[in-house]
């Protein structure tokens, strides 16, 4: 029997239906869901090594949502799969501030990047930057890919431009120094970013979040 994850109101469960439809126009695949106590972290990969050739940094999307009920999850559910039981729950319980109980899916994938667990503490703030220039850097990267990949493109090829493209570090931006274009595409395609908000920037070793109230973006080289 798969387990139930209880989401506070119909809210939190709108923003976890978003989050997941967001993700899945960028990356059309799986999702890693960890809840531990009454805490639920969704994960998304929006860029990852696909091969030994692959030289790609990863790059995950994350949104935290608050559970009523304490639970014990760690799976990895293809995005499909959860926005599906979604759009099956009663009506009733989509419109409420009521807790909204959630069939999880059962595990229907494996995949090399959900192996990779971020650190949960020891994060040292580094700086911060504005979601208006991370908006901008993301905005020329697209550009800068559909311009590089003519339809019919294979994918192969199509993954080796992306991975050139977003792996580049930031430019211009002196508390990003280091971080991947990537990062800056992950945080505008999930919706992340906002003029008025500021994108702080922590480190933890090896890795670096870029968080904002909207969710955060794990980067690790």
């Amino acid at each position: 029997m798969s387990a139930t994850i209880s989401l506070t109101d119909s809210h939190a469960l709108s923003d976890l239906q978003v989050f997941l439809a967001r993700a899945a126009r960028v990356e059309d695949g799986s999702v890693r869901l960890i809840a531990t106590d009454s805490v639920l972290l969704v994960y998304s990969a929006i860029l990852y090594r696909r091969g030994l050739l692959d030289s790609s940094p990863t790059v995950l999307g994350l949104r935290t949502f608050a559970l009523t009920e304490p639970v014990v999850l760690d799976t990895v559910v293809t995005v499909r799969a959860v926005l599906d039981r979604i759009a099956h729950l009663p009506v009733v319980d989509r419109v409420t501030d009521a807790p909204v109980p959630v069939p999880v899916p059962f595990e229907t994938t494996t995949v090399s990047w959900a192996g990779i667990s971020p650190p949960r503490s020891g994060w040292e703030c580094r700086g911060q930057a504005h979601g208006v220039d991370l908006e901008a850097a993301a905005r020329a990267g697209i550009d800068e890919v559909a311009a590089a990949i003519p339809a019919g493109t294979g994918e192969q090829i199509v993954q080796r431009v992306r991975s050139e493209i977003w792996g580049r570090p930031l430019e211009g931006l002196d508390d990003l120094s280091g971080v991947p274009a990537g990062a800056a595409f992950a945080a505008f395609s999930l919706g992340f970013l906002s003029a008025d908000e500021p994108v702080r920037v922590f480190q933890a070793g090896s890795w670096l979040r870029l968080s904002t109230s909207r969710g955060h973006v794990l980067v690790k080289s």
